[in-house]
């Protein structure tokens, strides 16, 4: 297993991890099979979308907002249910097919940490 940090800089934020997760598997000497992308925190998640083009992430994010905005009336005396929602709709993982060495991602795939309740620092954990 691999680890590693992410500092986010905002309250929501699709953070590309990619090349981070393609650097573990390099270091786990993993050729060929699948790993696990996997988040430990309950207010950000892990997902895979396209990279091509920012819009998609704001779209995500704004999405996101609508169907669960930060201020509802929630009963969490922390004040993030709103991120805990989201995190949970994200999911805390992703498995990713590796041959040869690399990530088996579609051509404007990335995988993305999503932040919903930053800026903090985020561990990450390849295995």
């Amino acid at each position: 297993m691999q680890e590693f940090s992410v500092a986010t800089r905002s309250r929501t934020e699709f953070v590309d991890i990619t090349a981070e997760v393609q650097d573990a598997v390099a270091a786990m000497g993993c050729k060929e099979g699948t790993v696990t992308v996997f988040i430990p925190h309950t207010t950000a998640g892990i997902t895979i979308n396209e990279n091509a083009d920012p819009d998609v992430t704001a779209d995500m994010e704004s999405a996101l907002e609508k169907m669960v905005p930060w201020r509802a009336g929630y009963r969490h005396s922390e004040g993030n249910s709103a991120a805990h929602v989201k995190a949970s709709l994200m999911g805390s993982s992703v498995q990713v097919l590796v041959n040869e060495g690399r990530l088996m991602l579609g051509t404007w795939q990335a995988v993305y940490l999503s932040e919903f309740d930053g800026p903090r620092s985020r561990e990450v954990w390849v295995g």
